[in-house]
């Protein structure tokens, strides 16, 4: 073989190497989709409580053991971030959100937040909202517009989907929507951040639902200008009150359970190094899951989780 032909051989097989290497990172590869199939150690104990009640069951559980049973002489605040996706890691049915609360001290009138409700468990007061973005007419068209057009998902600006209204919905409806899909859906936290964080939140809350910023689920050409923002940018920068997105933006499966863990990356980073988040965020061990089992005696279902309870509603 002469050097010509040598030159020529390397630089195709460089090239076909390269192509197999973006394809793989940006459309993902099909054997690690179905990663999580088969696990038998699901916990189906609970497996008859509707799944959102085992989640909220779950929080007030753990915020009450990080109160304990002193009396609290000053609010407290909380974040509880989410994913959820189905078995193929499909952006379309791929959610990232978090609900956001705050336990009030004792023996003092609650200040309430501006359109929150007072709760009350056992002997505590508290107020909680939810961070989950998405287009505001979700709930009726839940058809997802992610990537549309050949070649959309490495070039931002071949994708045809249109910005939508947005609206941050509750966490019932959108556990709903994950039910409805039958997805897994992730839980990290409660983490304690501080009042500072929860204000900013409360803000980031009510910039969302102002009208001012509209929803793409591929932001990548929208997000800089403050014109459109997907849901797991809509949770990110807790130290800021508009979400920049961080290093990779919407590239790379940033999707479901990776989006949240990036978000969760940029919080130990960020947040945690300007005394906002007072929680250490460990994102293997912290994740807890809810699966869905469409009986009793199921087995092969999607759980891509170390820990999680079965769930059929």
């Amino acid at each position: 073989m002469n050097h010509s032909r040598l030159l020529s051989h390397t630089i195709a097989s460089v090239t076909v190497s390269t192509l197999a290497f973006l394809a793989a990172l940006f459309l993902g590869s099909p054997t690690k989709a179905h990663a999580g199939w088969t696990q038998p150690d699901a916990d189906f104990s609970r497996y008859d409580v509707p799944v959102f009640e085992q989640i909220t069951n779950h929080i007030k559980a753990k915020i009450t053991a990080k109160l304990g049973k002193d009396k609290l002489a000053h609010d407290r605040y909380f974040i509880i971030p989410f994913a959820y996706e189905n078995k193929g890691n499909d952006p379309a049915f791929s959610h990232s959100f978090m609900s956001v609360i705050r336990v009030f001290a004792d023996d003092k009138h609650p200040d309430l937040t501006e359109g929150l409700k007072l709760r009350k468990y056992q002997n505590r007061n508290f107020e909680v909202f939810t961070i989950s973005w998405i287009p505001r007419d979700f709930d009726r068209n839940p058809d997802l517009c992610v990537f549309d057009g050949f070649g959309s998902r490495l070039f931002a600006s071949w994708n045809k989907c249109p910005v939508s209204p947005g609206k941050s919905f509750k966490l019932d409806e959108t556990i709903k929507s994950g039910v409805t899909a039958k997805n897994a859906i992730g839980m990290w936290g409660p983490y304690e951040i501080t009042e500072a964080a929860f204000n900013l939140a409360v803000r980031r809350l009510h910039l969302l639902n102002s009208g001012v910023i509209k929803y793409r689920a591929d932001d990548r050409l929208y997000r800089k200008d403050r014109v459109a923002i997907n849901c797991f940018h809509a949770m990110a920068g807790l130290e800021e009150l508009f979400p920049n997105g961080g290093l990779f933006g919407t590239g790379f499966k940033m999707w479901g359970l990776n989006g949240t863990r990036r978000v969760l990356i940029e919080y130990k980073a960020r947040a945690t190094k300007m005394g906002l988040l007072l929680d250490p965020v460990d994102i293997k061990k912290d994740l807890y899951g809810f699966v869905y089992a469409p009986t009793r005696d199921s087995r092969d279902i999607y759980d891509p989780f170390d820990t999680a309870s079965a769930y059929h509603r």
